[in-house]
């Protein structure tokens, strides 16, 4: 029988994998604590682990798995940044991931922030439980006739400019490797500089690595229209939060929707609400009345927690059988 350890895990990600197990002949071991090099030791004698968006997987961790007997690391996610493969190759451990569990989750939870914050529904709501009726304040744009840039323009990126093409804006696209669809659908590829200039409404689909760390930052947000809309929820080192407060005062960004922060591993996916918050870059980012955080669950449906279990058992099922799944990273 194998032996699974789940880091980061949830009560959703327990019902998924139990209904997604099937006759799967293993024994599944959750653990709702981080991976990290103290909690590794807990993996020993686990032939795989499964991991989340924000777990440790550096070299001193793997090094740790590789020597408690793990042969498969097995990211229940997409993102793959905090993984250091290289080590990963040198200690014998095979690497896996989901790359597309369910692109429309993320992109109707992106286009769900964009209309929240463009009619301000946050603020209609709180005012509206406090029995204060008015409008003030609260008047926002057409989407249709607008014009959106999308920066990535994979499966996420695609299904985005799917359901924003319905609304009738304009779009306009990023990527290093066009994708055919996007064209089809009417987009346009341009250069950065361009899309920065001429976007209402700007959304990143693009992944995590060195070239794009903090790829909008002061630079960036200096050659947009003033009052833009920006809305990640993709990686949230994509985004210098810094930056992003001193054009939020100076009214360059318009309204920020974020379900990714670039220090989210201390803050997201825990109860913080009996805790004082020291990440003074988050406490003033959230202070802002047209700032608008979701903990990164742009990806949690049930139809996407089903497709992550399923495909992730797939290749464990495949990795023991000495198949491959298409998954593999290393």
């Amino acid at each position: 029988m194998l032996n699974i350890a789940f880091f980061s895990s949830k009560s959703y990600d327990e019902k998924s994998f139990e209904l997604a197990k099937g006759e799967l002949n293993a024994e599944f071991h959750f653990h709702d604590f981080r991976l990290t090099t103290t909690t590794a030791k807990m993996a020993h004698d686990n032939e795989v682990v499964c991991a989340f968006v924000n777990d440790d997987l550096s070299r001193d961790v793997l090094e740790i798995l590789a020597q408690g007997g793990t042969k498969l690391i097995a990211m229940r996610c997409a993102g793959f940044d905090k993984v250091d493969l290289d080590a990963a190759k040198e200690f014998g451990l095979q690497v896996v991931r989901v790359p597309a569990y369910s692109p429309e989750s993320v992109a109707e939870h992106t286009v769900g922030m964009m209309m929240c914050l463009n009619r301000k529904l946050h603020k209609a709501y709180q005012r509206t439980r406090d029995a204060n009726f008015s409008l003030e304040g609260l008047v926002g744009f057409n989407f249709h006739g607008k014009t959106v840039g999308v920066i990535g323009s994979g499966k996420i990126g695609l299904a985005t400019m799917r359901i924003l093409k319905g609304l009738g804006m304009n779009i306009l696209c990023y990527d290093p490797y066009p994708n055919p669809l996007a064209v089809e659908l009417g987009a346009k590829y341009v250069e950065l500089d361009e899309l920065y200039q001429e976007s209402d409404v700007i959304s990143l689909h693009c992944p995590m690595s060195k070239e794009n760390y903090h790829l909008l930052d002061a630079t960036a947000f200096g050659k947009m229209k003033d009052g833009v809309m920006i809305v990640n929820t993709s990686r949230g080192e994509l985004l210098d939060s810094t930056a992003a407060i001193e054009a939020l005062k100076q009214s360059k960004i318009g309204a920020l929707g974020l379900d990714v922060y670039d220090n989210e591993k201390e803050l997201f996916f825990q109860d913080k609400s009996n805790d004082v918050i020291v990440d003074d870059v988050f406490r003033r980012l959230s202070a802002c009345h047209n700032v608008l955080f979701t903990g990164h669950q742009a990806f949690l449906t049930k139809d996407a927690l089903f497709n992550i279990a399923n495909t992730t058992l797939t290749s464990v099922d495949a990795f023991f059988a000495g198949n491959t799944s298409g998954n593999e990273l290393v």
